[in-house]
């Protein structure tokens, strides 16, 4: 990961630090700089020359400017942002006193996914035109990503070598690069395998590159290409629900849980470092139920 720019050293500093000690997404650690450099800004208005300098009245004015102008889960990251990197700061002898020590991080309630139904997702697997290189393509991205509930930005940096179809697994490097192996099902095999055979090298040609599924250029596909696809097959197979790049992820945890699947086996394959983000699941599991039994019990 390249050296991220920073209008003061210490900055610098703890995002270095967040990369290499904490191993933190380059997304993540965009999302810290961006925060702190707003506060940074904001310090330098103020009349400060130093984070040293800074108070909890400081800390209560900077927050009580942000309010109204973004997200409320914005201003909740920024918070955790300040917390953090004054907890590194007062652990390596750069500030005397810690002016977040106070402020707590107020809970945000976690929305709700939208999750497609088991339908829903079968008609979305069988729009791609399997006859065509891309079309193949596609087919075998959605088959994995339904069987393994990937996310998109694992997808797309998965490399040839991570995959072992003869054992049925996919080894994944997720967030903070923790890795897990997951299992895939029979028909994800079958079609990862025509794809690797059939579509693949017509894509690669006569180069080496790593990356599992490539671009109709040979090249590493995208996030954003592959959301793109995923967005308008959606929209062939007539599913009219809020699409986002998670959707297939969604269905293959909530899909588990209504055939019985414990939360931690969920867990573990979503690669969640906490069982709370996985429960959520369940809420929508109960959700979904609840709605099939208004819709055709006779005394609902």
């Amino acid at each position: 990961m390249s050296q991220l720019s920073s209008p003061d050293s210490s900055i610098q500093s703890f995002l270095n630090f967040l990369i290499i000690s904490e191993g933190l997404s380059r997304n993540t650690v965009l999302a810290y700089q961006k925060d702190l450099q707003l506060f940074h800004y904001w310090l330098i208005e103020s009349g400060l020359s130093c984070f040293s300098e800074v108070t909890e009245e400081h800390i209560e004015a900077f927050m009580l400017s942000l309010k109204g102008e973004r997200k409320e889960s914005s201003n909740v990251r920024l918070l955790s942002a300040l917390k953090r990197f004054y907890q590194w700061g007062g652990g390596n002898n750069l500030f005397e006193l810690d002016p977040t020590l106070l402020f707590k991080l107020p809970k945000i309630p976690k929305s709700i996914p939208t999750v497609i139904s088991e339908k829903q997702v079968e008609n979305l697997l069988v729009q791609p035109d399997v006859m065509s290189v891309l079309g193949l393509r596609d087919r075998a991205i959605l088959e994995l990503m339904y069987a393994s509930g990937l996310r998109v930005s694992e997808v797309v940096e998965l490399s040839f070598e991570q995959l072992n179809l003869s054992a049925g697994l996919v080894q994944v490097t997720g967030k903070g690069s923790k890795e897990r192996i997951v299992p895939i099902g029979e028909l994800a095999i079958e079609w990862l395998e025509r794809y690797l055979t059939e579509s693949r090298p017509k894509l690669v040609k006569n180069r080496w590159i790593s990356a599992l599924f490539l671009s109709r250029i040979g090249r590493q596909m995208t996030r954003q290409t592959l959301w793109h696809r995923v967005k308008n097959l959606a929209f062939d197979a007539g599913i009219k629900s809020k699409i986002s790049p998670h959707t297939l992820r969604h269905a293959f945890a909530t899909h588990l849980i209504n055939h019985g699947a414990d939360l931690r086996t969920v867990q573990l394959l979503l690669g969640h470092s906490d069982l709370s983000t996985t429960q959520i699941y369940t809420y929508v599991a109960k959700e979904r139920l609840h709605q099939i039994h208004q819709q055709h019990h006779p005394r609902s």
